[in-house]
């Protein structure tokens, strides 16, 4: 008998989801490695979809995928507006956004992570002292 998802370590889980972001062309995917640093999740993943339409049907197929694949229980927050739809997996939390709401609250600077999403201007001031 094959090995379902439900039967996989983790990593199968967390590929299963970068996959579903890619099939839905997800832009702008970053993967924080939370393992040791949090205990809210092991993974973070923030991506942009181009629409408020777009943020919404990734999140929904998203959850469809995890629940037919692990039989994981899935909650989105979000997803009325679908300005920053978050989607709790348990070891992995996907926040989806518009371009310009992620460039607003910017969660990868938060996290440390040197990354400038599309469409938002980076950092250029000098540090004085």
């Amino acid at each position: 008998m094959p090995a379902t998802l439900t039967d996989l370590p983790d990593d199968g889980l967390h590929n299963l989801v970068l996959q579903s972001l890619e099939d839905d062309k997800a832009v702008d995917l970053v993967d924080i490695p939370l393992a040791g640093k949090s205990e809210i999740a092991d993974h973070m993943i923030i991506a942009s979809g181009r629409s408020t339409r777009q943020v919404a049907a990734m999140a929904q197929k998203l959850s469809e995928r995890v629940k037919k694949e692990t039989g994981r229980p899935v909650r989105i927050e979000g997803l009325p507006a679908a300005d920053w739809v978050l989607v709790d997996i348990g070891d992995i939390v996907v926040h989806l956004f518009r371009p310009e709401v992620r460039s607003f609250y910017n969660l990868e600077k938060m996290w440390g992570m040197d990354v400038v999403p599309e469409g938002a201007a980076p950092d250029t001031r000098a540090i004085e002292e």
